[in-house]
């Protein structure tokens, strides 16, 4: 195995910040995929590779992505949460990849509630 040199482990570093600054790091969108075994069974694994893939796009610092398990409401699976500050959180529902990706640019990114989408405000 090769030796690490001091430029391997910045750019280690880097990456380790960059990825979990979407836990950890100070946000301004928080968005939440429900990933209860009924909402992984509804495709929200799908629904969370399409929103990292947009993350990755988008290459923005303030917005968290996290998981959580179900909500209750299993006949509206996979259904996930959007929290922009100082706003009320929106949770949509019967997601899939495209509705993920079309939430995530308007809502997350633009402020644009998606209201054929979504269940209700918390």
């Amino acid at each position: 195995m090769a030796k690490l040199t001091i430029d391997d482990l910045k750019k280690i570093k880097e990456q380790t910040a960059k990825s979990t600054s979407l836990r950890d790091g100070d946000a301004n969108v928080k968005i939440t995929v429900h990933m209860g075994t009924c909402g992984i069974a509804a495709g929200a694994r799908a629904v969370m590779n399409a929103l990292m893939e947009e993350m990755a796009e988008a290459d923005r610092q303030d917005i968290r992505v996290v998981t959580s398990g179900c909500m209750g409401m299993c006949s509206s699976e996979p259904n996930v949460t959007v929290e922009i500050q100082d706003g009320e959180p929106i949770v949509y529902q019967h997601m899939d990849s495209n509705r993920m990706r079309q939430v995530f640019k308007r809502h997350a990114l633009l402020g644009e509630v998606q209201t054929d989408f979504a269940l209700a405000k918390m």
